[in-house]
């Protein structure tokens, strides 16, 4: 790899050591369990629905439609009847790739997740000391909330108990869960031959079920064949003219790796953009606004207010739409969102947005975008200087983010039928 001078030093190559390991066996369950219906309260949604293999592990949404919407990707709607959806998702379902690394210590767009021993159990999470113990990693826990969660796959407590105890306490679900699971016997099957200590459908819990879905988001998608990446192994000719300029400009004069640092292109840190509101927001419960304030609704620091998480940036140009609620449909728009969030902000109109037609909830989508009171506390909590970049440099620094692309869409790939047999999206 050819020096670069100006710029801040790139970083070394990802590599598979750069990540956890892995049970094969675990893995294959946990795909299973991935697209399997049966963990969402009404049996109509799996984790593969917003995180699919045909839409590079996410959703094509910029906020996504859970439990009670209906169709895959930009087809899916809103749903029919008294089961359709009564809020859009609050945020955008971001792709998962390389979420199985070392050095990932916190998760989800707030930061709700993180391994720390606050609780006893390895993990500050929503669940507190309710979280179980035994879980492999940060990324097993993860795969337990969005099974709790009402927008996503819990649904309304009036239509199934999951829902139900959701409602009572957090951890009153997965063991409701669990009981569907044990009575498959293909699942039992298949963790028994897994785990020698899983004798039997009573011997088998939600840590198994979590480990299992850790274990395949793992191994599933790992992007670390990229342009870029062979240019960090070695490969001079993997970037072209413009992706080289692209990346000078990221590692420069665009300031891009302030924040998008290190092997996975993020400091895992938290810096607010002035994104325009939109959707229901993940509103406080004292919260007198439809907004969303980000990680201080988190951490309680006003300082943290209006502050998402640092995305990593391989498959960028795969996973749109892009912001932590999918405010631009295009790569360019994000990019030049970050030159100048302020004018950027003002700019905005809400047909940039793509969001699945429902008149109901397109009474209440942009009530907080119409707040000038609101608009102006967004502007206040920047974290970002403006940058001026002429329209071929704003061109290249596309062309780069494009060659973040890699070839890997998926070890295993979706299964195309599930234990319990339930209809796999």
């Amino acid at each position: 790899m050819a020096d670069v001078t100006g710029i801040t030093p790139l970083p070394k190559p990802l590599t598979v050591a750069d990540f956890h390991d892995f049970d094969p066996k675990l893995a294959e369950i946990g795909r299973l369990l991935f697209y399997d219906p049966v963990l969402s309260g009404n049996r109509n949604i799996s984790c593969g629905t917003c995180h699919h293999h045909d839409l590079a592990s996410g959703d094509g949404l910029a906020l996504g439609v859970g439990e009670g919407g209906s169709g895959l990707g930009v087809r899916r709607t809103t749903g029919q009847g008294a089961g359709r959806i009564e809020k859009r998702v609050p945020r955008n379902a971001p792709g998962l790739f390389n979420l199985g690394a070392r050095e990932i210590r916190i998760m989800f767009h707030d930061g709700r997740l993180s391994i720390d021993d606050i609780f006893g159990n390895g993990f500050n999470s929503p669940a507190e000391e309710y979280l179980p113990e035994g879980l492999k990693g940060i990324l097993a826990a993860q795969a337990l909330f969005p099974l709790t969660s009402e927008t996503e796959m819990a649904g309304n407590p009036e239509e199934n108990k999951i829902a139900g105890a959701a409602y009572d306490r957090i951890d009153h679900v997965w063991p409701l869960l669990v009981e569907r699971v044990r009575g498959i016997a293909g699942y039992v099957e298949q963790f028994s031959a897994a785990d020698p200590e899983i004798g039997g459908p009573g011997d088998l819990n939600i840590v198994h079920i979590a480990n299992a879905l850790g274990d395949f988001i793992n191994s599933e998608w790992r992007s670390t064949d990229s342009g870029f990446d062979r240019y960090l192994a070695g490969d001079n000719s993997a970037l072209g003219p413009e992706a080289r300029a692209g990346m000078e400009l990221f590692y420069g004069k665009a300031g891009c790796a302030t924040c998008h640092s290190g092997k996975l292109m993020s400091d895992q840190g938290f810096h607010a953009l002035a994104l325009p509101h939109f959707g229901p927001g993940r509103t406080r419960r004292f919260d007198p606004y439809v907004r969303d304030v980000g990680r201080m609704a988190e951490s309680d620091r006003l300082e943290d207010a209006y502050r998402f998480r640092t995305p990593m940036l391989r498959n960028v140009a795969l996973t749109g739409p892009w912001g932590h609620n999918g405010a631009y449909a295009t790569l360019e728009g994000i990019v030049r969102h970050h030159l100048d969030p302020v004018a950027a902000l003002d700019a905005w109109r809400p047909d940039m947005v793509r969001l699945p037609a429902d008149e109901r909830l397109a009474k209440v989508d942009f009530i907080a975008l119409d707040d000038s009171r609101e608009r102006a506390r967004l502007k206040a909590r920047v974290d970002v200087e403006p940058v001026a970049l002429s329209d071929q440099e704003v061109n290249a620094l596309v062309a780069f983010l494009e060659a973040l692309t890699g070839e890997a869409r998926g070890r295993l790939g979706r299964p195309a039928r599930v234990p319990g047999g339930l209809p796999v999206d």
